[in-house]
């Protein structure tokens, strides 16, 4: 959790914003997207599976 928390503060972004977004959209995101949600593809304006659905 601990590493999770510190690579997206190093990508910028709100770990808890991200996180909670993130865990939110997971059950409907196939396995071929699961690199999307990563913080470092993740934005605050709005997670990547969103803009591209």
């Amino acid at each position: 959790m601990y590493s999770l928390i510190v690579t997206a503060k190093m990508n910028d972004i709100d770990p808890q914003a991200w996180l909670a977004d993130v865990l939110a959209h997971m059950p409907g995101i196939p396995v071929s997207r699961l690199p999307e949600p990563l913080p470092w593809n993740w934005s605050s304006a709005g997670p990547v599976w969103q803009k591209a659905a």
